[in-house]
Order: C-alpha cells, then sequence, then structure tokens
C-alpha cells in the first residue's frame, strides 16, 4: 500500500476513537443531568440527523474539492460540537453538531480510497479501514468509560499545568477536553492525506438540482442488480450495529449487573470480534466471492438471541466477539462491492452519499425504535429477541433477492476475481 494510504488510515483512526468516546462521555452528561433514559439511544438519532438531511449536499460536496480538504474542514465542525458541549449546550444539540462533521467527512473518507487505489485493492483496503475504525470504536469505547471511572477521573482532575489554570473542574469537562484533542491530532493527519489529482466538479449552487441529483443517483445504485444487493446489507448491518450498541450496553447492566463504565468495555469487545472478522474477510474473500457471505449475516441474528441466556462474563465476551466477528466478515465485502459499483455508476463521493443516506436512515429508524421500546418499559430480553429475529429474516430475504437477480442474468460473472 502506498504511504497515503496509512495516512488515511492514521485521520480516520483518531476521528473515529474521538467520535466513540464523546459517545460514552455524552451518556455520562445525560445521568448527570437525570435526563430520562430514552435520551441515550437518541444520541445517535440526532447525530445521524444531517446524513440523511444533508445527503443530496455533502456527496456533491465532497467530489467539489481534493478529500483532504474536505475531511480537514469536516474534523473542524466536530471540534465546535465537542466546544459547544464543554460550554453548556445541550449533549443532544452538540452530538448532532458532531453528527454533521461526520455526514461531510464520509464521502471523502471512502471517497478517496477509489480515487487513490486500484479497485484489484478495495477489498484488502476496505477490510483494513474497517479494521482500523473497529479499533478505534474498540479504545473509543475504553477511553470515554475509564474517563468517566471516579479514580481515573479523579486522578486527571488533580493534574495541572505549571502556571495555568484550567478551570477543568468537573468529569464531563476533563473527558471532553481529551476529546477535543484527540480531534485535533486527526486533523493534523488530514493535513498529510494525499491530493489524488482527480479532477473535481464545481458546486452547483442550486439545491433544487442537487436534490434531483441526489434522486437520481439514489435510483441508479437501488436499481443495480449487485448495488441493491449490497446496499441492503450495509444499510441493515449499520442500522443494527447502532442500535445493538445501546442493547448491549443495556443488556449487561440488566444481566452481568455492569455499571456504564464497565457495560461500555463489553461494546468493545463487540468491536474486537469486527475487527478479527474485517482483516479475514480482507484476506479470504475476493470481489467475485463477495456475495457468498450473505449466509453470515442470517447466522448472526440468529446467534444475537443466545443473550438471553447469558449471565456470565466470560461467556458474555466470547458471544459479543462471535458476533462482530460475523457482522465484520460479511460487511467487509459488501463494502467493498458497494464502492465498486457506486464509482462505476456515479462516482466516489456521490456513491457514498447515497450509501449514507441508507445507512444513516437505517440507524434513525432502528434507534428511534429502540427509543420507544425502551420508553414503552419493554424487557431487554424481549427488545434482544426481536432484534435478532428481525436481522435474521431481513437477511434471509436478501440472499433470496439476489438468487432471483442471478437466474435472470449473472452480474458477479463480470467483477475481479484477484486474492488479495
Amino acid at each position: 500500500m502506498p504511504f497515503g494510504f496509512y495516512m488515511i488510515m492514521a485521520a480516520q483512526f483518531f476521528s473515529a476513537l474521538a467520535d466513540n468516546a464523546l459517545l460514552i462521555a455524552s451518556i455520562y452528561v445525560l445521568r448527570e443531568m437525570q435526563s430520562p433514559q430514552e435520551y441515550e439511544p437518541l444520541l445517535k438519532l440526532f447525530f445521524t440527523l444531517s446524513y440523511v438531511l444533508l445527503a443530496a449536499f455533502v456527496g456533491a460536496f465532497a467530489d467539489s474539492m481534493p478529500k483532504w480538504r474536505v475531511m480537514l474542514i469536516s474534523n473542524g465542525i466536530k471540534i465546535a460540537g465537542c466546544s459547544l458541549m464543554f460550554v453548556g449546550l445541550h449533549p443532544l444539540a452538540a452530538y448532532a453538531v458532531v453528527g454533521l462533521g461526520a455526514a461531510a467527512y464520509s464521502p471523502a473518507k471512502y471517497g478517496i480510497l477509489t480515487e487513490y487505489l486500484p479497485s484489484r485493492l478495495l477489498v484488502v483496503a476496505n477490510g483494513w479501514i474497517e479494521g482500523l475504525t473497529v479499533g478505534a470504536i474498540i479504545l473509543g469505547t475504553l477511553v470515554g468509560g475509564l474517563l468517566i471511572k471516579p479514580a481515573i477521573a479523579q486522578s486527571l482532575l488533580g493534574f495541572d499545568f505549571p502556571l495555568i489554570e484550567t478551570g477543568i473542574d468537573t468529569v464531563p469537562e476533563m473527558a471532553l477536553c481529551v476529546v477535543g484533542v484527540l480531534y485535533i491530532l486527526a486533523a493534523l493527519f488530514n493535513l498529510k492525506v494525499p491530493d489524488t489529482g482527480v479532477d473535481h466538479k464545481a458546486l452547483k449552487s442550486n439545491p433544487i438540482y442537487l436534490l434531483h441529483d441526489f434522486n437520481h443517483c439514489l435510483r441508479l445504485l437501488w436499481r443495480d442488480k449487485l448495488g441493491q444487493i449490497s446496499l441492503a446489507t450495509t444499510t441493515l448491518f449499520w442500522g443494527a450495529g447502532a442500535t445493538l450498541q445501546f442493547i448491549v450496553i443495556k443488556w449487561a447492566e440488566h444481566a452481568l449487573h455492569l455499571d456504564l463504565s464497565k457495560a461500555s468495555m463489553l461494546q468493545g469487545v463487540v468491536a474486537i470480534g469486527v475487527a478479527i472478522g474485517a482483516v479475514l474477510a480482507a484476506r479470504m474473500v475476493t470481489m467475485k466471492s463477495s456475495v457468498r457471505v450473505i449466509p453470515l449475516g442470517i447466522a448472526m441474528g440468529v446467534i444475537v438471541n443466545v443473550m438471553i441466556f447469558v449471565t456470565d462474563m466470560g461467556v458474555a465476551m466470547a458471544l459479543m466477539v462471535l458476533i462482530g466477528a460475523l457482522s465484520g466478515f460479511f460487511v467487509v465485502p459488501m463494502n467493498a462491492l458497494l464502492q465498486h459499483r457506486g464509482h462505476i455508476l456515479m462516482g466516489a463521493g456521490h456513491s457514498i452519499a447515497v450509501q449514507n443516506f441508507n445507512e444513516n436512515l437505517s440507524i434513525l429508524i432502528m434507534t428511534g425504535i429502540y427509543a420507544l421500546l425502551i420508553r414503552a418499559d419493554v424487557s431487554i430480553n424481549t427488545v434482544v429477541i426481536a432484534f435478532g429475529l428481525f436481522v435474521a429474516g431481513t437477511m434471509y430475504m436478501v440472499k433470496r433477492k439476489h438468487e432471483a437477480n442471478q437466474r435472470e442474468f449473472d452480474s458477479v460473472a463480470s467483477l475481479e476475481d484477484t486474492h488479495h
């Protein structure tokens, strides 16, 4: 891999690390404010709102200038959101600002891969990016959990710079400052991300044109035989993954009697599994064989139901790793296939924006339903069963649709079969 790819990875790592540490810190702030418990999944809903509302514009924005510059601007917006929470803006509103930065960042982050690397390297590049992102999720949730742990929080608050009065006196303020430093590190790596030399389209000022263009791209990707299968799979994965983050915290508190700090560590264990699955997929799955991983999505949904029988911490950790590994192994090839089809059909930035719109609409709907179930006081075991059956059933329907498409026309035959 060229040097520039490692700079892309480093920038992505620190940005994702900060996003996930901030999520745990935001949950802590909500609990300190004694907010209703259904506000916690709403954090994810507010975060993803920009992805959905601005989907028509962020793809065009990402394609209008060098991707490194888009990533730098986006991290600046994230720093602003973190700062607003520090000065007292409600966590839901501040996290929505961070989500605005993330929405602009995503088309650039994935779009630069298709500009910078040949298609034969996309699966392996996605494997590394997904693996690293998941590594950042693991460390981010761990860092967030550690920052709010009383002993560590107090020792950090006791630290002072010579001759400087920081004015940082509370656990939330200290946690937000650490997260802000992580975003600044990400921005510094953005400066080293290479300019790919690709011609950029001037950003159209007419929003009606941009909406029409986005709608055209959306329909184009859903009508493509391989595009629709990979898009359906990744859409489900991100909605399910976001919901599972909150299910694991609630389930760990109920079944294993863990507090938020320790439950967030278990959330990180799921991410370890995703990283393992992502790296294995990058090594074992070619672009041509990517659709063969669909049954693993069905298996993941079925295995999630085992959670309701688990009361031992060791068994819980093993189960979380397995669920994560199955997820990582099937989403990396699907992501690479989707990027490949999108790049061919409409260009990288537009394609990723369409992908983000669908995936984050899924997150909005699934976390919204979860928040309603929690508000209605539905037991966490019932939620787990419904979640598992929904994932397995949806992936089974995707599998049937792909088989029907293949009977009409063998679109898989046109894909490259290079091993990495």
